[in-house]
């Protein structure tokens, strides 16, 4: 197992921990969001090393080409969800959020059956760094921040939107020419 993947591992293996300690709280004391906030940094810091380090030192493998953008879907989507628990970010857009994220992998799913490699785009690269964004100031909930959170939120929930769009302009062909 390389270092890229051991780093996309870490990733996994850090999401309870996260889910944890953004989850468990007492009353207004913010410590445990902080160690939260403290463990989804590094674990999104994870996600940028892994694909520089894989890149840089071709490192490439299937299990890390499997397994990162999995580990960003489950890191993500995890927050998201216990975000909503804490009312934090209404559930209709954690549902469009998901839902995106269920179309580009049935997409990549049926473009692999064809032998076909969908790489991620700059929109989809865009979108996962301002939901990394939106997450980190939604957990430390600054009051004096709570128009830039928001504004992220809403910039995330359009690039989900758009990187969507442009998946399937791109490769619609996928579905046509997999289903002849």
């Amino acid at each position: 197992m390389n270092l890229p993947n051991k780093l996309t591992t870490l990733r996994v293996i850090l999401i309870p921990f996260f889910v944890f300690f953004l989850l468990y709280q007492k009353g207004e004391n913010m410590t445990f969001r902080y160690v939260a906030v403290v463990i989804f940094i590094i674990a999104s810091l994870t996600d940028l090393l892994d694909g520089k380090i894989a890149r840089k030192y071709n490192l490439v493998t299937n299990f890390g080409k499997f397994m990162d953008p999995l580990a960003d879907k489950l890191l993500v989507c995890s927050a998201l969800i216990c975000l909503i628990e804490l009312g934090q970010i209404p559930a209709w857009m954690v549902i469009i959020i998901i839902s995106r994220e269920f179309i580009i992998s049935g997409f990549r799913l049926v473009a692999s059956d064809n032998g076909i490699v969908i790489a991620a785009s700059y929109w989809g690269k865009f979108k996962t760094t301002f939901q990394m964004i939106a997450v980190i100031l939604l957990i430390v909930k600054i009051p004096a921040l709570t128009i830039v959170t928001s504004l992220c939120l809403w910039i995330a929930l359009a690039l989900t939107v758009i990187s969507l769009v442009d998946y399937i302009l791109k490769n619609h062909k996928v579905l046509t020419e997999g289903s002849m």
